[in-house]
């Protein structure tokens, strides 16, 4: 059975009702969607984006949910695609010996094996499961990753972790351990893998996109 992802549990009551408004307003002023500063001030985005933060929301706050909006908007308009990795082809695109190079990936959405990677999302916190990470290319070149973690459907509450760029070559941890080797104590013995950090993330997303086409699994919209 295929899992419900975060975009249908935040934005998949109401994608289909606003959206378009966005995407009118983006195309009136000829902007690029990819390009978050010009979405950050379209005026249909903008309000938007002022329903979803409380107004309490610290500067912080308001970032992830710009994010999580931005990469959740160019989602929907690329036809929601997900691609679902299966633990085999997981497996198999962390053990190869770096990203493949090519093209920035369309928007999409990639989906990995429930409770099988792992990463502390703030110094000091709990390490938390990967659900998937939303990917786009930017204007510039290089992609944008939005990495969410402790998703479950059955609550609201999850975690988001945002890196831009392109993966970095002869990439290595600090301390010489391999590329999300687990650091999550008894991670090894449990078959488990992590990530530390946002150069991490980059090439775990350059290798999804790159390999994972391929393994994976394209789940249909709806």
């Amino acid at each position: 059975m295929s899992r419900a992802t975060p975009f249908d549990l935040v934005f998949g009551g109401v994608a289909d009702e606003r959206f378009p408004a966005i995407r009118d307003s983006l195309a009136a002023t000829s902007a690029d969607p990819l390009d978050r500063d010009r979405f950050m001030l379209d005026r249909a985005a903008a309000g938007f984006l002022r329903e979803q933060v409380p107004d309490e929301g610290a500067d912080a706050a308001v970032a992830e949910h710009l994010a999580l909006l931005h990469h959740a908007y160019l989602f929907w308009a690329a036809g929601r695609p997900t691609t679902v990795l299966t633990r085999p082809a997981t497996t198999t695109l962390l053990s190869m010996p770096a990203a493949p190079s090519g093209t920035p990936p369309s928007p999409r959405y990639i989906q990995f094996p429930e409770r099988l990677v792992w990463a502390e999302t703030e110094a000091g916190a709990a390490h938390e499961p990967l659900d998937g990470l939303f990917v786009h290319a930017l204007p510039s070149g290089g992609m944008s990753v939005l990495a969410i973690f402790g998703f479950h459907p059955t609550r609201m509450g999850f975690s988001v972790v945002s890196a831009e760029g392109t993966p970095q070559r002869g990439l290595t941890r600090l301390d010489g351990a391999p590329l999300f080797a687990p650091v999550l104590p008894g991670g090894s013995a449990a078959g488990l893998l992590s990530i530390t950090g946002p150069e991490e993330l980059l090439e775990l997303a350059a290798r999804a996109v790159g390999a994972g086409a391929l393994n994976g699994k394209e789940q249909p919209a709806g």
